[in-house]
This record gives C-alpha cells, structure tokens and sequence, in this order.
C-alpha cells in the first residue's frame, strides 16, 4: 500500500494566491507532472472540474488528479462510469476515460491543504477529508474491483461542501492500483 497508517487529516484553507506546486490541494488549476490530460465527461463530451490533486510518496514529483463532471448528471459516483476520473502523472490513463490536451478547464475554488497526523479515534467526525489509512465507508465497503489500494476521501459536508456534489451529504473515496499507475474515485452518500 502507498499511504499507510497514520491516515492525515486534511485542513482545507483558501488560497490567497494560485499554487504552482506538486502538492497536494483542492481547486484552482492542476499543476502537471507532464503534458496535461484532462478528462472529458463520457456523457457530455466537454471538461469535467478539476477537484484537487494529491502528492504521491517518493522523491520524484508524481501525482494523482481528481475530476468529476460538474453537472448535475448520473454516474458521477461510480468509479468506471466515465463521469469522473483519477488520474495518475506518471502513470496510464484509465481505459474508460477519453483526455484531453488542454492545460486548464473548470475547477473548484482554490484552497491550501495543511497536513494533521490523526488516527481515527481522535478524529472529529470519522468522515473527515483525509488521506492515508484507510476508508470509513457511509455505506457498504466498495473498492474497486482489482486489489486497489485507498489514498484519500474528501467529506463533502465539510469545506468542500459548497463546491462539490457527492449527494446528500456524501464522502468521496480515491484509490491506487497495485503498481500505483492508474486511479479510480467513487462517492458515497446517505
């Protein structure tokens, strides 16, 4: 697994200017590792939002970045519908998933992710934006098909809460696949 315990949580604060790092953060504009690949909605054909993107561990910058289509449309929870995507610089781009070569697109509002060491019985709400250890489904366990490893869940009820949809108050998950080449994201909601 690449995330391991300690899980960390994640305290979201609005940036005061655009971030140009390979770090992790929610909105604004996705800062690559290599030529853009921004996915395109299956059902819509035009740009999904960029979420956020997450550092991942070793020396050499790589990164995961989350997109979802921004409208209110079906499938947007499941993880191969074509209605979101995870994708991982280096890495392959997911077969279900058709990118585009444009640097920038729709996103959320910019925010600044501080790091808090936690294990979840000193979390707040056990459903709070984290990356690392392990998930804390709202409803059955549901991992990708594959043996794919958990790296992060965003709390939609929290500061994202206006800026994302993941249902009625809904967590979203993201995960690795075991050569830590590919990504998949699924929500949950109550």
């Amino acid at each position: 697994m690449t995330i391991e315990n300690p899980s960390y949580r994640l305290l979201l604060i609005p940036a005061e200017e655009p971030i140009r790092g390979h770090v992790t953060k929610l909105g604004g504009a996705p800062v690559w590792v290599s030529e853009p690949q921004w996915p395109l909605s299956r059902r819509l054909e035009r740009p999904m939002t960029f979420i956020g993107q997450f550092r991942l561990p070793g020396p050499e910058p790589r990164m995961a970045y989350l997109f979802m289509t921004g409208e209110d449309i079906d499938c947007t929870y499941e993880s191969e519908a074509g209605e979101n995507a995870l994708i991982v610089q280096p890495g392959r781009v997911p077969p279900f998933v058709e990118v585009g070569a444009d640097a920038s697109g729709p996103a959320i509002c910019e925010h600044v992710v501080e790091f808090d060491v936690t294990n979840l019985g000193e979390l707040d709400d056990v459903y709070d934006s984290r990356i690392g250890g392990f998930p804390t489904w709202l409803q059955s366990e549901e991992y990708p098909r594959g043996g794919w490893d958990f790296l992060f869940q965003l709390d939609s009820a929290g500061p994202l809460g206006n800026h994302v949809n993941f249902g009625d108050v809904g967590v979203g998950y993201g995960f690795l696949s075991p050569d830590e080449q590919e990504g998949r994201f699924l929500w949950q909601c109550c």
